[in-house]
This record gives structure tokens, sequence and C-alpha cells, in this order.
């Protein structure tokens, strides 16, 4: 069972000690496989030990780098079809055989699609490393002024079994899932840093994963960052770099903004196994209110979701004449939002039409405009939504439509 390492190193000191770490710990360090992103410094020469045949490196002078989501997807971009993915930041410590219980855990937990995370107990590279430490779960925190719920954890006692934990929320410093869930849920290098966590909890929640925290200690992560230089601390203006973090932080903060209240499918929005508002019925959150249920400010351990294996193949065939469409959609068109909602209008597919399907659909000879999807989702399909953006990138007129479903066919013809 290979397992593919993702770590994200800015001008860390700590990171050779954590893969030493990792290796000396591993039950089966012949299967480990590292992707590093090694951001650096103008005076930090490639350490020997990033030059053994198991490293994928990634060698960026820190100036270039565009932030931490930005490094993250980097790493995924070195997946080689591993059997396992495990994210980590580049300061961490291990418990001994680390992989063996994560493997074990992940086993155990009888998902179909496993992921297994926390914030793990704290460590300092000055000190001893602790001798033992319990795991950990996460709970609601706060939200912040865009509305962005953040976690803190707490120790909780090992069950007599050692099973894991079913998890509300998501760690991005130790991330444990089959190694499908790079091209699952790739992380979006549009985001800095706050947002990070939520936005893949949910992603990964929609897309079929069931999060668990571990039922056993599994690592140690260095939280004080005294011991190393920081994104936000090189990238200012003063520095020369060509867009300070306050300018990458600010734009992503919004687009995170953005997709809790409005969120959509896509490569780096949701899945379609699972919809938004099941998450906030799972984890306890309500991202319009700003509300958080006591359970999930308590961390308590939540009910099992909806089954992602409920999620049911639907095709959805539309016919709406051309006279329909603004002048615009058929002449200037930058792409068509294709879109499916629920009875309570909550987005549950979203496959836009781009230009090579907008050529071929105009340029068939007949008056009326085609389309057909196909997507899966344990609720079904209320609405559809045919929304054109011409190429200045305008919105045009909306066209949209109910769903009959009163048939128990997969196929549904509509006809405008």
């Amino acid at each position: 069972m290979t397992i593919f390492i993702s770590i994200a190193a800015y001008r860390d000191p700590e990171l050779l000690p954590t893969i030493a770490d990792c290796i000396a710990r591993a039950r089966w360090p012949e299967q480990l496989r590292f992707g590093i992103c090694w951001q650096h410094g103008p005076e930090d020469t490639p350490p020997p030990a990033l030059a053994s045949r198991r490293m994928r490196v990634m060698a960026v002078p820190w100036a270039q780098s565009q932030g931490a989501c930005w490094a993250r997807a980097q790493c995924m971009s070195l997946y080689a079809g591993e059997d396992w993915f495990l994210q980590l930041d580049s300061h961490h410590r291990f418990a001994q055989d680390w992989d063996a219980i994560l493997i074990d855990q992940a086993e155990r937990s009888g998902a179909a699609r496993p992921l297994l995370t926390a914030y793990a107990p704290a460590y300092d590279p000055l000190q001893p490393l602790p001798g033992h430490a319990l795991p950990t779960v996460m709970r609601f925190d706060r939200f912040t002024p865009e509305g962005i719920a953040l976690c803190q954890f707490g120790p909780v006692a090992e069950r007599p079994d050692g099973a894991p934990i079913r998890a509300r929320f998501l760690s991005a410093h130790l991330l444990f899932a089959p190694g499908r869930f790079v091209a699952d849920v790739p992380y979006d290098p549009d985001l800095y840093f706050i947002g990070e966590e939520i936005t893949l909890a949910i992603r990964a929640f929609t897309h079929g994963y069931d999060l668990f925290h571990p039922g056993r200690h599994v690592a140690w992560h260095e939280y004080t960052r005294r011991h190393r230089t920081k994104h936000w601390d090189d990238h200012r203006a003063e520095r020369g770099v060509p867009t300070p973090w306050h300018e990458r932080d600010a734009a992503s903060l919004e687009k995170v903004r953005r997709f809790l209240v409005a969120p959509e499918t896509g490569r780096f929005g949701c899945g379609v196994a699972r919809s938004f508002a099941d998450y906030e019925a799972y984890a306890g959150l309500s991202f319009r209110r700003r509300h958080a249920s006591r359970a999930a400010r308590r961390g308590d351990e939540p009910a099992a979701p909806v089954s992602a294996a409920a999620a049911r193949e639907w095709t959805v065939r539309l016919s709406l004449g051309r006279a329909e469409l603004p002048d615009a959609a058929l002449k200037h068109p930058l792409f068509w939002y294709v879109g499916f909602h629920d009875a309570q209008g909550n987005e549950i597919a979203r496959d836009d039409a781009g230009r090579a399907e907008m050529q071929a659909l105009l340029a068939a000879p007949h008056d009326r405009i085609r389309i057909e999807r196909r997507f899966a989702s344990t609720r079904p399909p209320a609405r559809w939504t045919i929304w054109p953006v011409d190429r200045r990138g305008r919105w045009l007129d909306r066209i949209d439509g109910p769903i009959d479903l009163s048939g128990t066919q997969q196929l549904i013809e509509v006809t405008r």
C-alpha cells in the first residue's frame, strides 16, 4: 500500500527533521513517496536528502511562491497514482507505526471514501517530544467577518476499541484519504490561507467523502511559528514582490465568502454526491445565518451523514427554441451556465456549455437547441437553468423551468 505524502514547505528548517521522523517511525517506510513544494531562500542549497528517488521535489524561489494553497496544488501535481494520499505541513513528528494506524483507521471506518483528519497535538522543536498524546477532535470556534468558519481542537479519551470518530470539520495539516482524492478534490491554487479548511471540508463531503478523526494518536504538529519565516513576512511591497500577500489574501477571502453563500459545483466547487445543505445539516452550521449548533461548538460526534451511495444518476435532455435565447447568447457567447436545482433552490449540479459545445450547438441546422447532461445527486432535480454570458462577461437573460418527475424514468426529457 503506497502512500503519497504531500508537503508544502516555505523556508522551514523543520522540513528535513519532519521527513526523517516520518520515515523512521513508519512501519512500511519503503512504501512512502513524497511530493514536496520546496519554497526556498537564495541562501538555501538543495538538501541531499531531497535527492532520494522517493522524493519528487518542485523547487520554487520564495519570491515566486503564491501562498499555501498554491503550494499544496503544486504538490498534488506530483502525485503518481499511489494508493493513499497524506497531506502534512512541514513541521511534524510522528507516533510509531503512524502509517499502519492511518490505514487501519480508514479500513475500520467502513466508509467507501474515508477521510481521516485532525489538528494534531503540539510539540516544540526545542524540547523533548512528549511521550504520549491523546487523539483530538475539532469543534467550531467562530465566524470571521467574511463568514468563514474557524475551528479549534481538544483531546478526547481513546475509545476502548480505538475506532475512528466521525468529524464535522477538516484540518489541512493532517489529511489522509484514498489516492483518488487528488482527482476528486483538487486544491484551489487561488486560495491563500484563511478559508482553506472549511471549503475543503465542504468539497470533500459533497464529493462523497466521510470525515473522521483518528481514534488513536498519529502525529504532533508545531503551532508557534517561532522557528520559521512565514509567507506574509516576505511578500510585502517593500521587498519587490509583484503581488503583496494582503492582495492575495483579500481576493482569496472574497472567493471563499462567495462560495459559502452561493456555492457552485465544478472543479474547485462542490461535488454532487451530497449537497451543500447536506453538509450544513451534518456539521451543524448555517453560513447564511452565521450560526453554529451547540453540538458543533462542543465538538460532539455527529450522526452518520446522508450516504453517498444513495446518489442517483440523472440524465436530463433540454430542448428550447433559438428564439428564446438573447441575441448575444447566439452571436457573441463566452459560455452558457447550465445548472440544476432541487425543490429548495439549492444547486445540485452545474456543467456549463463551453466554446466547443456552443459552436456545435449553434452550427446545427435546426431551430432548436438541445443540451443533455448526466449527473449524480441524492436530491432529485426540480428545476433547470440556462444562463448565457456574453464575450464581455455580462450575464444575459436567464432561462429556466421546472422538471417533471412524475414518471420513474432515469432519462428526463424537457421541451420548452
